[in-house]
């Protein structure tokens, strides 16, 4: 599955219909899409179905707000929750870091974890916080009121089976990165660290 999602994308315009929709934080319909990428409606519709064929993007359907159509189910697209890559050799770095993360929690030493986490970031930290964060991964973008939120979470795996754990660390991590103000607001995607506004003009 993962060198067919990895395939999928090979294509310019397929990769740039997963581009838009994976940079969007609700679910796009094709029409946003199609206005977006600049192709027409069934090309984009075309290039979204492959895509969630690949398991790069899910589906679901809503009924539409506003303007023409109101009311009528559209079907909608988000990135799809699944992981993928591909290493040759094959390697599971997944598999030790559920390891650690056990052995930490059964040590009880979750603040040794949380000082080194912090350490790691301030090591990072240096540059402006938007590019720092896209180069390790967390797809940054600020709210109306310019908190920084992330879509993803470069730690999703670990965080799954050990929440408490990971997202303290991220916490940390990210308290080095950028030098405080940051917090946890977990949602329903995304990372559960939020960075306040205050840090935008670093």
């Amino acid at each position: 599955m993962s060198l067919e999602a990895i395939g999928a994308l090979r294509e310019p315009v397929r990769r740039a219909v997963y581009e838009f929709v994976v940079s969007r934080a609700a679910a796009v319909s094709r029409n946003e899409v199609a206005e977006a990428v600049g192709i027409g409606r069934t090309l984009a519709a075309f290039h979204l179905d492959k895509l969630a064929e690949a398991g790069l993007l899910d589906t679901a359907n809503a009924a539409r707000s506003g303007g023409p159509g109101a009311g009528r189910p559209a079907k909608l697209y988000r990135r799809s929750a699944a992981e993928h890559a591909v290493t040759l050799p094959p390697r599971d770095y997944r598999l030790l870091a559920d390891v650690l993360a056990s052995a930490v929690d059964r040590a009880g030493i979750e603040p040794a974890a949380y000082a080194a986490a912090r350490e790691q970031g301030a090591k990072l930290a240096g540059g402006e916080v938007i590019p720092s964060l896209e180069a390790l991964g967390y797809e940054p973008f600020e709210d109306a009121d310019r908190t920084i939120r992330l879509r993803n979470c470069p730690f999703h795996a670990i965080a799954e089976t050990h929440p408490g754990l990971v997202c303290g660390m991220n916490l940390a991590l990210l308290d080095g990165l950028v030098g405080g103000h940051v917090r946890l607001d977990p949602g329903p995607t995304g990372c559960c660290v939020v960075i306040d506004s205050k840090n935008n003009e670093r």
